[in-house]
C-alpha cells in the first residue's frame, strides 16, 4: 500500500513537470473568458465593463477546486460583467503574470473602469472563494451611469439634449440594480438612462406606467415614448433599446466627454512601451496589488466630538445610515492604541477603498468618549457603559433601526471582517434592532444620505 502511495505521488510530480496545454483549465465552451498577454488590453483594460480575472496554473490544486465556483460565477455575471482567466503556466503569459504581481495561485484581481479610458483600477479580490462571494464583489463594482430623477428633476433631465434618445426605469426599489447599470454601460454615450421611484406620481402618470418595474424608451426627435413589455433580461432589453441606438461594441468606446478631449499630442496617443496591464499604476516590477501600493495612507474618518455634531449628522429624524465607532479617549493627546486604533484604521481603510472606487458609502464616524452623548447612547442601546471598551454600531434614524458589530471572542476589528459587516449593511442583509425612543430627535434640517434609500 505504501509503495502504491509513493508511486502515485511520483506520478503526480512527473505530471506537474510536463509541458502544460495552453488551454489550461478552461475549455472553449467554458463561460470563463480566456485572456492572454496580447488580449488583456483589448478585452479587459479598455472595456467599460468591470471584470474579475483569475491568474492560475493548471497543476494547482486550489485552482482546480475553484473552477466550479468560478464558472458558476461567470454564468451568473453573464452580460453584467466579465469573468476571465489567465494561464500563468503558458510561456507567453509568464512575463505578464509577473508584471501583474502574481506570487501564488490562484490570484483573483478585480478590474474596474476609471474615468481615464484604458486606465482601469486594479485590486486584489480578498473575498470568499465561492460563486456568491465573487458575484457580490463584482456586482458591487459595476459602474453606475444611471441618473436618479424625481418629479422635480425629471423635466430638467428630459430637456437636456432633447433630440437624444433616453430610457427610464420605473421601479419600487431605491437601489440601482446590476441589470440596469449593465444596460447603461451597453449604450454609454448613445442612450441616457435614468431611474425613478414609483412614488413619483407625476412621472408615473406622465408616461402611463401601471406596473413596476417598467422600462420606457424615448427614441428622441419628437417620437412618442414606448413602454417595454418583454422579459426583464438583458438580451431582449438590449434589443428593445436598439430601436433608438446601436449598442456599443465590446470593448465599448470611451464616454462622450472623453472623446471630445482628443486634442492630445501624437505622443499621448501612442501606447506606453512596457505596460501590458493598461493600469495607470502598473510598472514593470511585480507587485501584490494596486491598492496595497498606495503611496499615501487612508485618511482618518471624521470625528464628532460634540452631542450637537452627532445629532446633526446621525440622530435627526431625517438622518440616513451612519456607522459610529465609540472609542476610549486617547491619553494626553496621544494616538489611539489597541482595539481603538485597529477599528479606526479598519474603517478608514474601508472608506478609502470606496473613495478610490468612486462608490457611494454612508458616513463613518469616530465618536470619542469625551462626547457627552456617549453615555446616553450606551445606556439606551443596552451597550456596556464602560467607555474604555470599543463599540461599533450602525444606525439609521430616519428608518428607525440599529445594529451592533460583533467582534467575536477574538475581538477581531480587522479590515476584512469590518468590511464584510459594512457590505452586509449596504446590501440590507442581517438582523436589525428597532431604535429605542429618545435617541432620534426631530430637527428641521436638509435630508442627509438621501441617496441611500436602499438602506
Amino acid at each position: 500500500m505504501l509503495q502504491l502511495s509513493s508511486a502515485l505521488c511520483l506520478f503526480a510530480s512527473l505530471l506537474a513537470a510536463l509541458p502544460v496545454n495552453a488551454d489550461g483549465l478552461y475549455t472553449k465552451k467554458s463561460p470563463v473568458l480566456q485572456v492572454n498577454q496580447k488580449s488583456y488590453n483589448q478585452l479587459i483594460a479598455n472595456s467599460n465593463y468591470t471584470s474579475i480575472v483569475e491568474f492560475y496554473a493548471p497543476w494547482c490544486g486550489h485552482c482546480q477546486n475553484l473552477k466550479p465556483a468560478y464558472e458558476k460565477a461567470a454564468k451568473n455575471l453573464d452580460g453584467l460583467a466579465k469573468v476571465a482567466a489567465v494561464n500563468c503556466d503558458d510561456e507567453e503569459n509568464k512575463p505578464f503574470c509577473g508584471q501583474m504581481g502574481i506570487q501564488g495561485f490562484p490570484t483573483l484581481k478585480i478590474v474596474t473602469p476609471s474615468k481615464k479610458p484604458g486606465k482601469p483600477r486594479v485590486e486584489d479580490y480578498q473575498g470568499p472563494r465561492s460563486a456568491k462571494g465573487i458575484v457580490d464583489s463584482v456586482v458591487d463594482r459595476i459602474p453606475n451611469h444611471v441618473k436618479r430623477v424625481t418629479d422635480k428633476s425629471l423635466d430638467e433631465w428630459l430637456s437636456a439634449d432633447e433630440e437624444a434618445p433616453k430610457a427610464i426605469l420605473f421601479t419600487e426599489k431605491g437601489t440601482t440594480s446590476a441589470l440596469i447599470r449593465a444596460l447603461a454601460i451597453e449604450f454609454l454615450g448613445s442612450i441616457k438612462v435614468a431611474q425613478i421611484r414609483n412614488k413619483e406620481s407625476d412621472a408615473v402618470e406622465k408616461f402611463g406606467v401601471t406596473e413596476f418595474p417598467s422600462l420606457v424608451l424615448l427614441p428622441g426627435n419628437g417620437k412618442e415614448h414606448i413602454v417595454y413589455d418583454g422579459e426583464l433580461k438583458k438580451g431582449p432589453m438590449v434589443e428593445f433599446l436598439s430601436q433608438a441606438a446601436s449598442p456599443n461594441p465590446d470593448p465599448a468606446p470611451a464616454p462622450e466627454k472623453a472623446k471630445k478631449s482628443s486634442k492630445s499630442s501624437e505622443s499621448d496617443k501612442k501606447p506606453k512601451s512596457s505596460d501590458p496591464t493598461g493600469s495607470e499604476d502598473s510598472t514593470a516590477e511585480p507587485k501584490p496589488s494596486v491598492l496595497s501600493q498606495a503611496t499615501t495612507p487612508a485618511p482618518p474618518i471624521e470625528t464628532l466630538s460634540t452631542p450637537e455634531a452627532l445629532q446633526l449628522s446621525c440622530l435627526s429624524s431625517k438622518s440616513g445610515t451612519c456607522v459610529l465607532a465609540l472609542v476610549p479617549e486617547a491619553i494626553d493627546g496621544t494616538e489611539p492604541s489597541g482595539a481603538a486604533k485597529e477599528i479606526l484604521d479598519s474603517l478608514a481603510e474601508v472608506g478609502h477603498k470606496h473613495a478610490q472606487r468612486q462608490t457611494k458609502l454612508f458616513p463613518l464616524y469616530n465618536i470619542p468618549a469625551s462626547n457627552a452623548a456617549i453615555k446616553a447612547i450606551r445606556t439606551t442601546l443596552g451597550l456596556s457603559e464602560d467607555t474604555q471598551l470599543v463599540e461599533v454600531i450602525a444606525l439609521n434614524a430616519r428608518r428607525g433601526w440599529w445594529r451592533q458589530y460583533d467582534p467575536s471572542e477574538a475581538s477581531d476589528y480587522g479590515s476584512v471582517r469590518v468590511e464584510a459587516w459594512i457590505d452586509a449593511i449596504r446590501l440590507g442583509e442581517g438582523a436589525r434592532n428597532k431604535l429605542p425612543e429618545g435617541i432620534v430627535v426631530d430637527a428641521e434640517q436638509p435630508e442627509k444620505n438621501a441617496d441611500h434609500d436602499e438602506l
